[in-house]
Formats: C-alpha cells, structure tokens, sequence
C-alpha cells in the first residue's frame, strides 16, 4: 500500500514537470552495463547474470539509466524535439550482500533528461528529485553537490590524486588499493579511509573555466528556488559514466552523512552506447529506503480513506454513493457482505478512522454522518457528491 502510493505521488510529480514515462525490460544484454562502466562495483560484483539459450550473455538490470539510454539511442529519441524527459519505475537487481535496506530486489525511480548541457537542466532534476521527497513527507530536504570536472580538467585530477595516495598504498584498504589504478575518484568515496582523505588535493582546484562556471550556475539556479544546497568535496557517486555534476539528496533529521538517494550528469552515455553525442543528467531512488526514512510520516501526507456504512435497508444507496465519490477521487470502502451497521464499524476500524453512514433520518434529509473513529467526533453533512467529495478532500490552499 505505501509502496503503490509513493508510486502513485512520484509519477503525478513527475508529470507535473513535464517527464514522460517509459519502460525498459527487466532483462538487458550485459554489454549495455560493462560499456557504461567496468571498474564500478555493480559490474564488477554485484550483477545477476547469465547466457541464454542462444547463448546471449544477459543481465537483470542493476540499475535504470543505462537502460535508459540503451532506450533512448535504440529507438531514435535523439531526432525527438530536445529535452527529453523521462521517468521510470520498476525492480532493479544487486548482489549485495544482506544488510538493513540493501535488498537484492529493490524498487527504484528515477527521471533523466537527454539533450541539454545546460545548467538548468542540471537544476530541473534536482528539485525535482526533492520535490518527490517533500511532497512524501520530509520537508526541507538538503542537496549535497559537487563537480567531477570533465574530459580536459579531470585527467589533471586524477594524476594529482594518484600521486598523493601513492605513498599511502600500503596504509588504505585493499578497495582503494584497487581504486588507486582503476577508478581513483572512488578513493574519496571509501567509508574505511575516510582520514586519508583530509589532506587530498581539492578537485575545484582543477577545474576549467567552463565547469567552474556551469557548477557556480547551478548552484545559483537551485538556491533560488529556496532549496538548500551545499558543496561536498568528497561526493563522487558509484558510477563511471558521471561527468561534472553529482549530487545526493538527505535530510537534516537522517544526520549529515546520511543520503537517501543520489544522481548526476552523464555527457558522455549515450555516446558510448553507440549513439550520437548527447548530454544527459538523472537520477534515481530507492523507493524502500526513502519509506524506511519517511516512517509514519507518509502515512500522514496520503490522502485520507473513508469507510461507506449502510443503515439496513441502504446498502444499494451506500454503494452509489461510493462509485460517485471515487469519481471524484475521494478513496473509499463499502461493506459487501451486507453486514449489519454494527459489525461494519467493526470492520471499518480495520481499514479506516474516517466512516461516512448512510441511511436514517439524515439521509431522508439530504445528508450523511461523517464520524471520526480515533476521537467519537461526528457531524452531519450533505450527501450531494460534489460537496461531500470536497469537504472530505479539501484542496489546499497555495
């Protein structure tokens, strides 16, 4: 229930910005994710695998954007109108190992727009990411952010760092020691050497003028809007296909280090999937870690449920006053084992707080009793649908 629900709120978000959705198969030839990234973790040990029939090597997917792109180069939505938005939700695979919100099967949506390199497409995506988590219920939410520099500034970067983990090889876990010669970005990633870390060359002391100035936009871009959004020099992300901007999206009450979810950009994806040169920057989250992080607060945000009780007599009238209120998108139950009016309450308090009885005097009067099952509070209201469908879903206010 809270799974669909969230569903529900990140795809109305979603449309609300203009994304379209898409669907990818579960399914993705292994090519698609050792092209995007051979180095990175999910590649190296955390894909499900396996040769078909036909001997086409296959992977379930571990996550969506590769999957996108695959998408969007196979079907020619390079000669679409630019931006394109698209957003998605579906099961993602690790092999992880076990532990508190790392599920080997795991719900994941995300959005990426291709076909822009401008720092407002950047921004689109972030507060959109946060407007999903604020709506859900954790309002304030923090972006931590940083720059990757790109193609002529990141290999300065990276040389510096090699060079002053060098003499620490020994000292760093046997992970970095692997990073050090295949992704030494990751190295300011790692969560055993974080100390080794303090004293590493800053990556914005490397960037080019283009990317310090892209960077400093988007930074801009967001702060006015409201949202908080602060530089993490540390923050790279897993994947290799990222380039310039990256950021993770947590809240104040999770703690400092805590992110519920993350993306970035990746300019050079689509190309190396075998498509045109195209920009592109997305993210994507974890649907149970953000319900974990939410607790009863999403509960709270939902729209409220109402239990339809008939008096005898007035189970057929219950039941069209039912279909005429979820017309009006009001989410409802009806009794139908024609119960008594006493054991639908009972049945009432398992699904709702909020019963609406139909029938008696108030219904020969044009009304409905709306009682509150938590407090014993109840009134009397109309029963037309327009103004019961409002009174029990007010709009609110902007």
């Amino acid at each position: 229930m809270r799974l669909e629900r969230l569903r529900r709120l990140a795809f109305d978000t979603a449309r609300e910005y203009g994304f379209d959705p898409i669907e990818t198969p579960i399914f993705e030839q292994s090519a698609v994710f050792l092209k995007v990234g051979e180095s990175t973790d999910v590649v190296q040990h955390e894909r499900y695998t396996f040769t078909d029939v036909g001997g086409v090597d296959l992977t379930l997917r571990p996550e969506g954007t590769a999957a996108i792109a695959r998408a969007y180069v196979e079907n020619g939505l390079f000669n679409a109108p630019q931006p394109v938005r698209l957003f998605y939700w579906g099961p993602m695979f690790r092999r992880e190992r076990p532990q508190a919100l790392r599920y080997r099967q795991h719900t994941q949506f995300g959005a990426e727009l291709f076909g822009s390199e401008e720092p407002s497409a950047d921004a689109e995506i972030m507060l959109l990411s946060t407007a999903v988590v604020a709506k859900a219920g954790l309002v304030d939410p923090v972006i931590r952010v940083n720059s990757l520099g790109c193609s002529l500034c990141r290999p300065t970067y990276r040389a510096a760092l090699v060079e002053y983990y060098q003499p620490l090889r020994d000292a760093i876990c046997e992970d970095c020691q692997r990073r050090l010669t295949q992704n030494p970005l990751r190295l300011l990633d790692c969560k055993v050497d974080q100390r080794a870390r303090e004293q590493a060359p800053d990556i914005a002391q490397y960037w080019c003028d283009d990317c310090r100035q892209h960077f400093e936009t988007v930074i801009s871009m967001v702060q006015s809007t409201g949202r908080a959004i602060d530089r993490d020099p540390y923050l790279v992300r897993g994947f290799d296909y990222y380039t310039r901007t990256v950021f993770e999206v947590g809240h104040p009450e999770l703690g400092t280090n805590v992110a519920l979810f993350g993306g970035g950009r990746y300019d050079g994806l689509v190309a190396s999937l075998d498509g045109p040169s195209v920009p592109g920057v997305g993210f994507g989250i974890g649907s149970e870690r953000l319900l974990s992080a939410l607790g009863e607060r999403f509960m709270a945000v939902s729209s409220p449920s109402y239990y339809v009780a008939a008096v005898p007599g007035h189970h057929q009238a219950a039941f069209g006053l039912v279909e005429e209120l979820r017309r009006r998108g009001v989410t409802c139950y009806v009794d139908l084992l024609s119960r008594s009016l006493k054991a639908q309450i009972r049945d009432a308090n398992r699904r709702s707080d909020r019963v609406i009885i139909v029938g008696g005097r108030e219904w020969d009067q044009g009304l409905v009793t709306l009682k509150y099952l938590n407090t014993g509070e109840q009134e009397a209201v109309s029963r037309e649908p327009d103004q019961l469908a409002r009174r029990l879903n007010p709009v609110p206010s902007a």
